[in-house]
């Protein structure tokens, strides 16, 4: 027994079909129109095995029904019924995806037998999607796990563990996430890796940059729409909330969305319902809401730019993102990240840093946080010539930047003695490139004493840094 949909707005045909393939022991439901049609194929659980729909029909014809099928499920097997009139456009169905057609008129055999041909198309059809949904079932699980939760955040500050273990508590909830963080610092990577963590991981993972897209862009990317909702909707379009159905949905930089779009995302976010632009239909849909944004979103709700119940609404639990600057004993970890997973694109043999480069990377203040950096260390791995990145590989900027400038503060969750101790071995450093290598120069220019600059180069071993340079006294 097979599950079939008649659509036909002739009364007579409609009823003559249903009542012939219910005597060969088929579930048939009738429609009297295209639109109704639609709904009732849309409605069904398990979905129709064939749909058998005449051609010739108002207000939606059956090429316009078939469009609509097909962009939901473009391996549904549908049926035309025509009059004589009609055959070129059944055989241009046929182009466009129909399964074969009937003309007008017909005997009960003759429907039986292509109905027949179609349910052994559709079974195959559906034994074939069958198939690869196993076969992609045992290659996951014969696949080595692969970190994609909190194992990519990378870093062993105390920031960087702190956030780990909040995202680790929070992806086991359903419960709404706004990420803070300046640009750069791996928004999106903590909203993967809270969906990689939480029960939703088998779902799909959808992000939407909400400030690369005009306003009526972005509302039709996340509802969707249907045909004929504008000039340039030919067909309909899943939303990127139907797409996030049963995962996660990333809203980047919601702080750039219009208060006309705010509007309609508080509604999904309290109801879980919405309608495609155009649509009349209420579409629910299970979809847990990650946002992120690098500006200061109270900021925006005081100055009337962003609705205070949808703040609140996303605001559920905030996680902020360290900028690099607060997390300066990460910057090794990431270039060398960076630098073995970049080496093939760049067709680099590169195999690492000197100190002294090393050195200055973690001295830049990185404005543009962890991108910053990738980008730096890729400009790296283009010029370098040897097997370690030098000081003169670095970007000019880093590469000459003057010991006057400013320094980023080390992160307050370590001791204040540990803190000072990474400003003075900076400002060592900095003093001793300046001086060219030369210490009596490099003791000057911090204002010790050449005794004192020994002790301290022993002390954050830097003693064998070269030979000592002209002018140098090492009497003491």
């Amino acid at each position: 027994m097979a599950a079939i949909l008649v659509v036909d707005d002739n009364e007579s045909v409609r009823e003559g079909v249903a009542t012939a393939l219910h005597r060969s022991g088929h579930q048939v439901s009738i429609a009297a129109d295209g639109p109704s049609g639609l709904a009732a194929w849309q409605a069904a659980s398990p979905p129709f095995d064939v749909v058998i729909t005449d051609l010739k029909m108002t207000p939606m014809d059956g090429m316009a029904l078939l469009d609509a099928i097909h962009a939901e499920d473009p391996e549904a097997v549908v049926l035309f019924i025509t009059g004589h009139g009609t055959v070129p456009a059944a055989v241009s169905a046929m182009r466009e995806g129909a399964f074969d057609f009937l003309e007008k008129p017909f005997s009960a055999e003759l429907l039986r037998a292509r109905v027949e041909k179609a349910l052994e198309v559709s079974r195959g059809r559906a034994q074939t999607a069958r198939l690869a949904r196993e076969n992609e079932h045992l290659r996951a699980k014969a696949a080595p796990p692969s970190d994609n939760g909190v194992g990519r955040l990378i870093g062993d500050s105390a920031p960087m563990q702190r956030l780990r273990d909040l995202i680790v508590r929070v992806a086991r909830t359903d419960s709404s996430v706004l990420v803070l963080g300046e640009s750069g610092t791996g928004k999106e990577l903590v909203a993967s890796a809270i969906h990689a963590e939480s029960p939703r991981a088998a779902g799909p993972f959808v992000t939407v940059n909400c400030g690369a897209l005009a306003d009526s862009l972005l509302e039709s990317e996340l509802f969707g729409h249907e045909k004929g909702a504008f000039t340039d909707a030919h067909s309909r379009r899943l939303g990127l909330f139907e797409m996030a159905h049963g995962g996660t949905l990333l809203l980047d930089e919601i702080g750039d969305v219009s208060p006309a779009l705010q509007v309609r995302l508080l509604r999904v976010l309290q109801e879980g319902t919405f309608q495609r632009l155009g649509g009349e239909r209420p579409i629910r849909v299970d979809v847990r809401v990650v946002a992120a944004t690098h500006r200061d979103l109270e900021h925006e709700v005081g100055e009337g730019r962003f609705r205070e119940d949808l703040f609140y609404r996303l605001n559920v639990v905030p996680l902020e993102v360290p900028p690099l600057r607060e997390r300066p004993e990460d910057v090794a970890l990431l270039a060398e990240h960076f630098l073995d997973r970049l080496r093939a694109r760049t067709r680099s043999q590169v195999e690492g840093f000197t100190t002294e480069a090393m050195e200055r990377l973690k001295a830049w203040p990185w404005k543009g946080n962890v991108r910053e950096l990738e980008n730096c260390v890729e400009h790296c791995l283009v010029f370098a010539d040897g097997k370690r990145v030098d000081l003169g590989d670095l970007p000019a900027p880093i590469a000459g930047m003057d010991p006057g400038e400013s320094m980023p503060v080390p992160s307050l969750d370590i001791p204040l003695n540990d803190a000072l101790e990474q400003l003075e071995r900076r400002l060592i450093m900095r003093a001793w490139e300046r001086a060219g290598g030369v210490k009596t120069e490099t003791a000057r220019l911090l204002g010790i004493k050449p005794s004192a600059l020994y002790y301290k180069l022993d002390k954050y071993g830097l003693g064998d840094r070269g030979p000592a340079g002209p002018g140098d006294d090492d009497s003491g």
